[in-house]
């Protein structure tokens, strides 16, 4: 054991990185998952520390939470968290507190889903985005956005970042890829605006410079601000983003003065690209515990009659790939002098070294394979091999509607089993 934590001090992986402001003492990061373990109106609960507090324990070095809705209207899932407002500090520091008590430091991720919710299951009247788009996998047609709602809603991102700053959270990320709002303002598919935040590529980015603008001004130089940012939109046929648009987009960030970028992939209607995997069961499982009760008739009729081929479909186009953003990372890595975080499958220390350790990135983010272990961080720096995810995706499949949790039965004992150990070890 002892030659194991002497080989894992000197690996790439367990070297300090800083971003900005912000020193981290290793290199593999907790990514942003959806949680469904906050109170129904988006409180830190006791049953969402519990996620955490594992992940802590292990010395994770960062820690990038959930999304946390900026608004009532930004909500996207039931039971997330929000940082909507100040009531929402005391809980927020709780989480804080847990992290920093193990060493570690915490980013709240904050976010839009604009047109990418289920409107009437979150109660809300209709869904917005940049433009009248419907969005093709949920079915659901937003209203866009006045000019002077957006004003709001850079408002309202600054706001979140304040609560945050406020709950002793180390920094922020902006939720800029996978579809959401800041996503939908950037990609010419779905805007299609004519006012000061669409039509060329720098008013399509200027919703996003506002909201970094307004952070940086409220919360002050000793902030850490990072962003969540695609690859590539991954959109066939319609008119989404290149990669060589999207490294542009942070290279603007970039000399603005935000401290990092985290690559991943894809819009809901790109199917699954960001996630990858095996989908044997994922479609019945989605439409019993997921958000198939949420989805109209219609498409859980369609859902359930092709879940067959659809999964087959699916596990030909997505299989299962340590690192599959890697490739759209090393083009931000070659552009960039801040860190670029690469998230996307990585489970082994050995796909984790090489990527870090051949420049291609200056930090991996995991997030299945934490929730499969918990204690990924310490055994990895252990040279230990914990519980590991198998791709079965039946977190995702119940994402937004169950807790967020191991739901492979072989897995999730071998974890519980784990937990046990640890709790006896003290």
């Amino acid at each position: 054991m002892e030659d194991a934590v002497s080989a894992g001090i000197e690996s790439h992986l367990f070297k300090p990185l800083s971003l900005g402001p912000l020193t981290v003492s290793g290199r593999v990061f907790k990514t942003a998952t959806s949680e469904t373990r906050s109170s129904e109106d988006g409180f830190v609960t006791d049953e969402l520390l519990e996620f955490y507090r594992p992940i802590a324990e292990a010395g994770t070095p960062l820690i990038i939470t959930g999304n946390l809705f900026v608004s009532k209207e930004g909500k996207s899932t039931y039971r997330m968290c929000g940082a909507d407002n100040r009531d929402k500090v005391e809980g927020l520091s709780r989480l804080a507190d847990l992290v920093h008590s193990h060493g570690g430091a915490v980013l709240g991720q904050i976010n839009h889903c604009g047109r990418q919710v289920l409107a009437r299951a979150m109660g809300l009247s209709s869904a917005v985005s940049a433009s009248d788009v419907r969005e093709k996998i949920m079915g659901t047609k937003p209203r866009p956005l006045s000019t002077d709602e957006v004003k709001g809603v850079i408002a309202d991102y600054v706001n979140a970042a304040q609560v945050c700053r406020e709950a002793g959270f180390d920094g922020v990320q902006i939720h800029v890829g996978h579809g959401y709002l800041l996503n939908q303002f950037l990609t010419p598919y779905t805007n299609r605006r004519t006012d000061e935040y669409g039509g060329s590529f720098v008013r399509r980015m200027r919703i996003l410079l506002e909201i970094y603008w307004g952070i940086r001004e409220r919360t002050g130089e000793d902030f850490c601000v990072i962003l969540k940012i695609n690859g590539a939109d991954y959109l066939p046929g319609r008119k989404g983003l290149s990669g060589a648009d999207l490294v542009e987009v942070a290279h603007i960030l970039q000399e603005e003065g935000v401290h990092g970028v985290e690559v991943t992939v894809g819009h809901y209607e790109s199917g699954f690209p960001m996630i990858r995997g095996t989908f044997n069961g994922f479609f019945e499982d989605l439409l019993a515990e997921g958000i198939g009760p949420q989805l109209s008739w219609w498409r859980r009729t369609g859902v359930s009659l092709f879940r067959h081929p659809l999964a087959g479909f699916f596990n030909a186009l997505f299989s299962p790939r340590e690192g599959f953003n890697l490739e759209y990372a090393r083009r931000f890595k070659q552009r960039l002098s801040i860190p670029v975080i690469c998230v996307g499958g990585f489970q082994t220390r050995e796909a984790m070294e090489s990527a870090v350790a051949r420049g291609w990135v200056d930090a991996v983010s995991c997030g299945r394979a934490m929730i499969a272990d918990p204690y990924l961080f310490r055994h990895l720096k252990q040279g230990v091999t914990g519980p590991r995810c198998d791709w079965c995706n039946r977190c995702i499949a119940r994402a937004g509607r169950l807790p967020v949790d191991c739901y492979n039965p072989e897995v999730k004992a071998e974890q519980e089993a784990m937990l046990e150990r640890e709790a006896a070890a003290g």
